[in-house]
């Protein structure tokens, strides 16, 4: 390499450097460092002990209020949004201790039960259900589980029934007897089960969807404009500090306007911090929400509890006879 070749290489990379150095606002820079090593200061003199309390910033009463208000709405925002956020997982309420597959014996069961609802459907007002060969979806809940294990004790019951019954085609046994509620134990079973999952759609779209997007986004925005008042609080009590051990002359003014400039800028700051959390108290979308998911659950525990109530009817008529038919044959 030449010694010309060095110069040219030389030369622009000095260039280079100057244009990279030129490009930052050096100013702009220093101002950020020295106001983040004041605000550092500051904190560490006030957790240590050594500022008088004459010499820290009171902050508004209607602030403080407000933080506290503010707090208590984070805090239960979070709290039932953790516990409600189960409704987002199907198997919430399904026993782990046991271990359903999707065997044969499954896709019999759960073909099994389509079949037994589109009988029950048949000439009634109800809208008819095709049973399909395909299995559907196994839900994976406490009711949808029982459901499955009615069904294959209805269907065990039944065929044991069958290869004991009487000549005459009549079978009268209380193993019959519990087969049939069995059956219908299954088939409403699986439709609580369908409505629970009904429950936790309306429940994720109408209470948990608003408390993480509109509710959350108006708490974080509260809480970074309370940074930004601590940050604005901390500047000014530096630049106080820095004032009151200025030497007369220059220095002292210039300290004079940082302070003036620093307590603009704290009220400013404590101005946003007041209104955007009275917005997020003020906002009615938190009790809105709650009424939806009460909403949900009632329409839930009302459905259930109407085919419930039918069911109720049906066994307490299984055990009168099972309990009749237990006497005659101890006569």
């Amino acid at each position: 390499m030449s010694w010309k070749t060095i110069q040219i290489t030389f030369g622009n990379l000095t260039q280079n450097v100057q244009q990279g150095v030129a490009g930052l606002n050096l100013s702009e820079q220093t101002g950020k460092f020295t106001k983040s090593f004041a605000e550092l200061s500051q904190t560490a003199r006030e957790r240590l002990g050594t500022v008088d309390q004459d010499d820290v910033t009171e902050l508004p009463e209607e602030y403080k209020d407000l933080e506290r208000r503010v707090d208590a709405l984070r805090n239960t925002h979070g709290s039932l949004f953790r516990v409600a956020k189960v409704y987002e997982t199907e198997s919430y309420d399904y026993p782990t201790q046991i271990n359903e597959s999707l065997t044969e014996t499954a896709v019999n069961i759960s073909h099994t039960l389509t079949t037994w609802a589109a009988v029950a459907t048949k000439g009634t007002n109800l809208p008819p259900i095709e049973a399909t060969p395909k299995a559907p979806t196994e839900h994976k809940t406490l009711a949808h589980a029982l459901s499955r294990a009615a069904t294959s004790g209805a269907l065990e019951l039944g065929s044991a029934s069958s290869s004991t019954s009487r000549a005459d085609g009549s079978d009268s046994t209380i193993n019959s007897l519990m087969a049939q509620v069995l059956k219908s134990y299954a088939m409403v079973q699986a439709q609580v089960g369908d409505e629970r999952l009904s429950q936790d759609a309306a429940i994720q779209k109408g209470f948990l969807q608003p408390w993480k997007s509109r509710l959350n986004q108006g708490i974080q925005a509260a809480m970074k404009s309370r940074q930004n008042v601590r940050s604005a609080r901390l500047s000014l009590d530096a630049a106080r500090l820095s004032f009151k051990n200025a030497p007369n002359g220059p220095k002292q003014e210039q300290a004079r306007l940082e302070v003036e400039n620093a307590e603009e800028k704290l009220v400013a700051a404590t101005e946003e911090a007041i209104e955007l959390m009275k917005r997020v108290l003020d906002d009615p979308e938190p009790i809105k929400a709650l009424a939806e998911l009460v909403r949900a659950q009632h329409s839930y525990h009302i459905a259930a509890a109407e085919r419930l109530q039918v069911l109720l009817g049906e066994f307490d008529e299984a055990a009168v006879k099972a309990e009749a038919q237990f006497r005659k044959s101890r006569a």
